[in-house]
């Protein structure tokens, strides 16, 4: 097994008691020397070995086959694969992606139930045998260009509590299932399983326990056409951060009863899940420039002679660097909203971080973080404006924030947005000239060899509270799980 290397990774080693928003601190203050002042993502891979582990707790039956279309980064993927993780791709091109890393072929589940017939032989040329389908017509294609797939079948689920729906495209109804298994048996296809996805972003967690129940009527059916299915794919739908209202614990304690119920332990069925923002969303923090500003008068208040509060005066309109054609397409294409953050470090603690990263000493760390609180700490007279903010193109579309509050920004001042790793840089494009952000990786030492255990010696099982003691992990704000003392007792300060 190759040994692990950060340059493999393109990532850089945090040094003790600095973390991925120290990056963002001294990126902004690099850039602010110059003119240029270009957006940036901070990227801290050691969430990803974190969220790993956290899902290695809750559903330990399940084996994550993470969504390459969520986030296709090489660092993000090559990070998932040293972690053991399997890979869903839904094309030709994310199966090279998942290959060029050297991940054996039985790691990767083709799960497009409507795939090119060319990309079937690729895949069939390439080993990928595990793939879904939904129709006659997909077995056919199936049956004409790959003689070894083993077959999953997509069903239908309810999906109207979820923010992205999908069963309005994919899935096979309970009732149509009996004659695509007739018709397989018919073409000779071997048909391993069921899956399923209840649409991304799940608010109702009892949809899970319905689609479950509906995959073991699969399963029993298809042992009346002589099949004995041994997976199941349980599909995704997972949250990657905190600030949702439905978290990914409560999720998990629907789904582990429900799966002892219907596919108990002792019943040799495989379990996988397609998580995509649960493992990227929260490692991502964004960082954007202040590029140009309007000042809109309150015409109304203005003419009121009594009227004194200038914040009902006038409302701002700012525009950054990056836009809805760029980062920003998760808030047209997943309904994501993007609310930032001002950042406020000053000039002198940013030098003060430049000068300390020299360092490794435990007082001056301790300095910097009581300069930056105190620097962080909103002034209580400090007026707030309402404001829109917009992205750089030349589109009336390209707006990322309709209504927030700020105070008086000026140009070349930075703002924050923070779990921006799901659906951002995967569909990112170039319109009007306007280049992608450089990305920043980072990791803690202690995630860097815990990941490295990992990979050697796999992932520890079960993850119990008692293993689960407190590191200097400093990855991952969003993970609620530390970093196992078992795993990584032996890193390197």
């Amino acid at each position: 097994m190759k040994t692990l290397s950060p340059v493999d990774f393109n990532l850089s080693l945090l040094e003790e008691g600095f973390t991925a928003q120290d990056t963002v601190d001294q990126t902004i203050n690099e850039s602010s020397m110059g003119d240029d002042r270009d957006a940036f993502y901070v990227c801290d891979l050691g969430d990803l070995v974190k969220k790993h582990l956290r899902w290695a707790k809750a559903l330990p039956r399940v084996t994550p086959f993470y969504a390459v279309k969520c986030n296709n980064s090489v660092s993000v993927v090559r990070t998932l694969a040293s972690l053991g993780c399997g890979f869903d791709c839904a094309s030709k091109a994310e199966i090279q992606l998942i290959e060029s890393l050297g991940v054996a072929p039985s790691r990767i589940i083709y799960a497009n139930p409507c795939k090119q017939a060319s990309q079937i032989k690729y895949a069939s040329a390439h080993g990928v045998q595990k793939m879904t389908f939904d129709s006659e017509v997909e077995l056919m294609k199936v049956a004409r260009c790959h003689e070894n797939a083993k077959l999953v079948l997509r069903i239908a689920t309810d999906d109207s509590n979820s923010v992205c729906p999908l069963s309005v495209k994919f899935g096979a109804t309970l009732k149509g299932c009996r004659s695509l298994l007739r018709r397989a048996k018919e073409l000779g296809l071997d048909v391993i399983g069921v899956s399923f996805h209840v649409g991304s972003m799940c608010r109702d967690p009892s949809t899970y326990t319905q689609a479950i129940s509906d995959a073991r009527c699969v399963f029993d059916m298809a042992e009346e056409f002589g099949y004995k299915m041994n997976l199941l794919d349980i599909g995704g739908g997972f949250p990657g951060s905190e600030d949702v209202k439905l978290k990914f614990e409560e999720i998990t304690a629907i789904i582990n009863p429900a799966l002892d119920k219907y596919f108990p332990t002792d019943g040799g069925i495989r379990i996988i899940a397609e998580p995509g923002r649960y493992y990227v969303a929260s490692a991502y923090t964004l960082a954007v420039n202040i590029i140009a500003k309007k000042v809109i008068m309150n015409e109304q208040s203005a003419s009121n002679e009594e009227e004194d509060d200038e914040t009902n005066e006038k409302t701002m309109m700012y525009y950054v660097n990056d836009g809805v054609y760029g980062s920003f397409n998760c808030i047209l294409y997943d309904h994501a909203e993007c609310l930032p953050i001002l950042h406020t470090a000053s000039s002198t603690v940013l030098l003060y971080n430049r000068f300390i990263y020299f360092f490794k000493f435990q007082t001056l760390v301790l300095i910097y973080r009581l300069l930056v609180s105190f620097e962080q700490k909103p002034k209580p007279d400090e007026a707030m404006y309402t404001c829109s903010i917009w992205g750089p193109t030349c589109d009336g579309l390209d707006r990322i924030a309709e209504h927030c509050r700020l105070p008086d920004l000026q140009m070349g001042d930075w703002l924050l947005f923070e779990n921006m790793g799901a659906y951002t840089v995967a569909a990112s494009s170039n319109f009007n000239g306007f280049a992608t952000p450089d990305i920043h990786y980072v990791m803690s030492r202690p995630a860097w060899k815990c990941m490295q255990q990992i990979n050697t010696q796999g992932t520890p099982a079960p993850v119990e509270e008692a293993g689960m003691a407190c590191v200097a992990a400093t990855c991952g704000r969003e993970s609620s799980v530390d970093l196992p003392t078992k795993l990584c007792q032996n890193h390197v300060a």
